[in-house]
């Protein structure tokens, strides 16, 4: 059985991938922001789910991962699932909030593989969960710019560590979501329906995680039923 970091994992994709990873009999180290969330979801679990209560943007955070990770000896698969949209016209976004969306929806993404690194061995797989909005060539929405751009740079970042990591045997991918509902799509769209709910997304993005390393590395891939977000 694997070990498997999923970030954000506090609801939605996040939450049903942890679920659905766990369900495979697999260990799964859940982190996120919220205790109450992260309760429910130890509630759920067959006892295979580590719940970390974690704010990756800080060094206490990171910390608290590290250290709750220190007992095993490999990660096989980290999916940086966490991330945060704010809808708001460019013009009306502040530089905190263009700030805010690079430290969670990248920084923290960066500081994550750093300090988990001494766990990857040849074999395992690191999953960036990016979005349409960041895939060059989409449909671009308006009030999207900061989170487009940071997640954008999220596939930037997945290609550069592939050729980084490629030595060592770890591989890394980019999977470009589109609309997925979510209680942060409900957030920045309100009454917008998504054609996909996210225990099904779960489902895809946990078996890319467990075999897709095997075929490909350093690949952005759009994960949508249409162009658009």
């Amino acid at each position: 059985m694997k070990n498997i970091v999923i970030t954000g994992a506090s609801r939605g994709i996040g939450y049903e991938t942890a679920k659905y990873c766990s369900q495979l009999g697999h260990t799964v180290f859940a982190i996120a922001r919220s205790a109450d969330k992260l309760s429910k979801l130890d509630k759920e679990s067959s006892g295979n789910i580590i719940t970390i209560k974690a704010d990756l943007t800080t060094a206490e955070g990171l910390t608290r991962v590290s250290n709750s990770l220190q007992h095993i000896s490999r990660v096989d698969v980290l999916i940086n699932n966490a991330g945060t949209l704010i809808n708001k016209p460019f013009l009306e976004t502040t530089n905190e909030e263009w700030q805010h969306h690079i430290d969670v929806n990248l920084l923290s993404v960066v500081k994550l593989i750093k300090t988990l690194y001494a766990k990857f061995e040849a074999g395992s797989h690191i999953v960036n969960i990016g979005s349409m909005g960041g895939f060059q060539g989409s449909v671009k929405f308006p009030g999207l710019s900061a989170y487009s751009t940071s997640k954008g740079a999220l596939a930037i970042l997945t290609e550069a560590l592939s050729t980084e990591f490629a030595g060592a045997g770890i591989a890394v991918n980019c999977l470009c979501l589109g609309a997925v509902q979510t209680e942060m799509l409900n957030d920045a769209f309100p009454g917008y329906s998504a054609p996909v709910q996210p225990d099904e997304m779960a489902k895809f993005i946990s078996e890319f995680g467990l075999n897709s390393h095997k075929y490909m590395n350093g690949k952005i891939l759009p994960v949508a039923l249409n162009n658009p977000e």
